[in-house]
Parts: C-alpha cells; sequence; structure tokens
C-alpha cells in the first residue's frame, strides 16, 4: 500500500463518482476483519490508512490494568506508562501491532474492497438511470433464454422478458434487435431487477409516438388503446387542432408510419379510431372497419345497442367476437350488436307484446 492507491482512488472518484473517503473507511473496515483473519486474533484492533500516503498502519486497543487476565485486551498499568506516562487504570493505551507482512494483504484486500465499491457504484447508476423510466421504450438485442424468460442486453445492463410479457405469437432469436416496454425496475442485492414488456399496450403507445410527431407535440392525443397482443390493437386519437386529421396523422403518408409499427409488431393489426366527445359516435367509430347505421345507448346500464346491416354483422362482431371486444375495452361500454333485420324483428315482437297488452 502506498501513495499509487490514494492516487488510483483519486481518480476513481473522478471518473465514476466514488467518494474517495468513502472507499478508505470501507477498506480500513476491511482490512480490520483481513487482520483477525489472517493472524487469528481476537484483539480490539483499529486500521488506519494515511489519507496523503497511503500508509498502513494496524493498532491494538488494550484496557490498562493493574491484573492482567488477557494480554489480547488488557496492559499491565506499568507496561503502559512507558508507551504513555500518563495513563491510569481504566484508560484504553493504543498499541501498533502491523505485521511485517501486512502490505501485501492490505493490497489484495483494496483490490476487492474497490472491485466491490465500482460494482456497487455501477449498480446505483444503472438503477438510477431505469428507475424514472418506467413507461419507456427501449431497444436491446436478444442475448440468451433462462428458462422461458428472455434475456435482452441493453448494452450496459440486461433487462428480463419473463413469459406473462411475451407475445405468445412472436419468436424471440438470438442477436436480433427488439424493442420493448419498460415495465418495472427495482432494487435488489444483485443490482437493479429490470422487467419488460413486448404484449404491454403501452408499448404501442410510445411506438406511435415515436413514429407520428404530432403526438410527440401534443398536437394529437391518444385518448385510448385496447390490445390482444399479437393479434389486434385498436386506439383511439383526437386532434387538437382543427386542421390536423388525427387518423391522417397517424397512418402517414401512404401509410408508412403505421407500417413501420405494425412491422415492429410482426404483424399485429391496428384499428386507428377517431374519438368523440358523443359516446355514440366514439361507440361507432370503435367498431371500425364495420360501417353501424345505429347506435341507442342506455346510460344507467353503460350499454350500447348498436345496429349494422346483414353484411356487416359479422365483421362489426369480428373473430370469435375479437372486435365487439376490443372496441368494448376501448369506449368503455357494453356493446350489443345486432343486424338491421334482428334489429327489426325485435321491435316487431316488442310491438305485438305492447298491443295484447292493451
Amino acid at each position: 500500500m502506498n501513495i499509487e492507491l490514494v492516487e488510483a482512488l483519486t481518480q476513481l472518484e473522478k471518473e465514476k463518482g466514488i467518494s474517495k473517503e468513502i472507499l478508505l473507511e470501507a477498506l480500513e473496515a476491511s482490512l480490520i476483519s483481513a487482520y483477525k483473519k489472517n493472524y487469528g486474533s481476537s484483539q480490539n484492533v483499529s486500521v488506519n490508512i494515511d489519507r496523503d500516503t497511503g500508509e498502513v498502519k494496524v493498532f491494538s486497543k488494550k484496557v490498562v490494568t493493574d491484573e492482567v487476565k488477557d494480554s489480547l485486551l488488557e496492559i499491565d498499568i506499568n507496561e503502559a506508562s512507558k508507551i504513555n506516562p500518563t495513563a491510569k487504570i481504566g484508560d484504553i493505551v493504543t498499541i501498533e501491532v502491523t505485521p511485517k507482512k501486512f502490505g501485501r494483504i492490505a493490497a489484495q484486500t483494496a483490490k476487492q474492497v474497490v472491485m466491490q465499491r465500482i460494482r456497487e457504484a455501477e449498480r446505483n447508476l444503472i438503477y438510477e438511470e431505469f428507475s424514472g423510466r418506467e413507461t419507456d421504450i427501449v431497444t436491446g438485442i436478444v442475448q440468451r433464454f433462462d428458462k422461458k424468460n428472455v434475456i435482452i442486453d441493453l448494452g450496459r445492463t440486461e433487462v428480463i422478458l419473463p413469459v406473462s410479457e411475451q407475445i405468445p405469437s412472436e419468436e424471440y432469436v438470438q442477436g436480433a434487435r427488439i424493442k420493448v416496454y419498460i415495465l418495472e425496475v427495482k432494487k435488489t442485492t444483485k443490482g437493479p431487477q429490470i422487467t419488460v414488456s413486448r404484449s404491454h399496450p403501452g408499448l404501442v403507445k410510445r411506438l406511435f409516438e415515436l413514429e407520428v410527431p404530432e403526438i410527440y407535440e401534443g398536437l394529437v392525443e391518444i385518448k385510448g388503446i385496447s390490445r390482444e397482443a399479437g393479434s389486434r390493437t385498436k386506439i383511439a386519437v383526437h386532434s387538437n387542432d382543427e386542421n390536423i386529421d388525427p387518423v391522417g396523422a397517424c397512418v402517414g403518408p401512404k401509410g408508412s408510419r403505421v407500417q413501420a409499427i405494425v412491422d415492429e409488431l410482426h404483424g399485429e393489426k391496428i384499428d386507428i379510431i377517431k374519438w368523440d366527445k358523443n359516446p355514440a359516435e366514439f361507440i361507432s367509430n370503435s367498431l371500425s372497419p364495420a360501417k353501424v347505421l345505429n347506435v341507442t345507448l342506455e346510460e344507467d346500464t353503460k350499454i350500447a345497442r348498436v345496429t349494422v346491416s346483414e353484411q356487416q354483422l359479422s365483421l362489426a362482431i369480428g373473430k370469435e367476437g375479437q372486435n365487439a371486444r376490443l372496441a368494448a375495452r376501448l369506449t368503455g361500454w357494453k356493446i350489443d350488436i345486432k343486424s338491421q333485420k334482428q334489429s327489426d324483428s325485435d321491435f316487431d315482437e316488442d310491438a305485438r307484446g305492447d298491443e295484447s297488452a292493451t
């Protein structure tokens, strides 16, 4: 241990932002353990590192007594007087006990302590970098697989894409670049644990913010998203500028903007819906690509009765009810879809019922 250590710690403080004093204090604490381990001593010892020269000294602290029972912890008053003429019984006398070969042990310990503190500092920096970025989107490279989880390399750290946040229809290929949504950042004893998602609706929201300048600038607002990851997404948009068509802005020239998002999501269908403050109009738009003839709202039960032509019925409901289901999630209304023929039939039955009642 010498002045080179002090200079190295000073350099670390500048480059890594790790306090030199904190490192020296941690090193002194570690050297106490190293001394006791290597010299089998139960003495009450302290270690001092000279802040200027880096010189290491070990000191034993002993209680002054007139009858020594434990020479490791106590010192006779006569011996104590030779070290400190003013010493009296009950005082603590400090004696240097630095072993001749302690420098080598100190150097090894210093390396371990410094490396550990560097790792801790880097983990803290990574945590601080990502802790405020939940809901953000990042690009990484598929690194490896841990059971069914996908480990993605972001350069400075790795993130976990758990099976619950994966898209079942997607294949994750080692070495492939991939965009993911930051779901959670936790501080653990092994460093920050960052969980990401490919199935969260927020991923679609962030992709639109990246691709559509009008959304990023606040001219077009995303009012809601409903998603069945890997299959279909509906996104409701509204323009805060009457001169901007919100749907057209999201679609882009020749569909280039939405196509870039579809490509990133490996073919997931995206319906861009114009939001409307009128619930009936919004529900009608949400059932796109189907054309709606009429919407009747039941405010108390939050049920929307929707009428479409016979030809549009299957399109409005969608495969396995998906279109209607996504529209209901997007609007917050329970949607009951019937064809014009079914609606007329229901109306006739109601009318007959009224006549018989009279």
